[in-house]
């Protein structure tokens, strides 16, 4: 299946200038869903997988339906105050300042083979900070997934070393 044909680019969103890969039309077609959802989970089993990691929002959306595929658990990568227990931080560089991201810390346990799932791979910093977070866990970064890659912003160097499948490439 061509999952690009499914994607709706948006000229000049959020700014002039940038062209958006508006995912929510692959989500909106039941068959294309699937097929994306059923290759990350073929990639998943390849590299061996006992537990999701997703990034907030769209992790979420790609994420859980894996695990849910997979019969394994799904750990949410949210915001600092968005999770209501115990959590451990990673601060990361944005282009313009700092973020950080957050895991509960009892979401990994040490030696769970992690896939990390999210829409797309782009600079690499929420990714970067991702991996952090599960290796501070004692959890092996399996995989990385992604529907969508933006190659020209080289978010794959922040990677190496791991394993990374895009079904997407722009």
């Amino acid at each position: 299946m061509d999952l690009k044909s499914f994607v709706t680019i948006v000229p000049d969103y959020p700014k002039e200038g940038i062209s958006f890969k508006d995912i929510t039309t692959i989500m909106d077609n039941g068959e294309a869903y699937k097929y994306a959802t059923d290759k990350i989970v073929e990639f998943a089993k390849e590299v061996g997988t006992d537990i999701i990691v997703g990034p907030e929002a769209r992790g979420f959306i790609i994420g859980c339906p894996v695990a849910y595929a997979l019969e394994v658990g799904f750990a949410p990568v949210r915001k600092p105050g968005k999770l209501p227990r115990e959590t451990i931080a990673v601060e990361y560089d944005l282009e313009y300042g700092k973020d950080k991201l957050t895991i509960h810390s009892d979401a990994i346990k040490p030696g769970q083979r992690v896939l990390i799932v999210d829409d797309l791979l782009a600079t690499g910093g929420t990714v970067g900070a991702t991996v952090e977070l599960v290796e501070k866990l004692g959890g092996v970064v399996a995989g990385c997934a992604f529907l969508i890659e933006l190659s020209y912003l080289n978010g794959r160097e922040k990677l190496k070393g791991y394993e990374v499948r895009a079904l997407m490439s722009y």
